[in-house]
């Protein structure tokens, strides 16, 4: 299995933040946000940054074009998908529909 497989298929809610360290005004937002959520639901879901000048073929493979854009894993399987920024508690709410 690839490590990208083994890191979304697990038991909790995996949250995927893809960003660009260019845009950084609106990274500083995104980060405080998911520094939030994984705050706020702790153990209960795995928060992950990915950078895409770094994870290229990553991004081109689940078809990023806006950022920043979340996705959420549960078990392998993508749940929940959203371009632009979100505000914390919505990304709370959403992640919380798939605890």
């Amino acid at each position: 299995m690839s490590k990208f497989g083994e890191l979304i298929d697990v038991e909790i809610p995996v949250l995927l933040s893809f960003y660009s360290q260019t845009e950084t005004e609106e990274v500083s937002t995104i980060q405080q946000n998911l520094h939030d959520v994984a705050s706020t639901l702790g153990n209960k879901v795995k928060v992950i940054n990915i950078d895409v000048a770094k994870n290229k073929d990553l991004t081109e493979a689940l078809r990023i074009k806006t950022l920043p854009t979340l996705i959420i894993y549960k078990h392998g399987e993508m749940k929940w998908r959203q371009s632009g920024e979100q505000q914390t508690s919505a990304i709370i709410s959403k992640i919380e529909e798939y605890i």
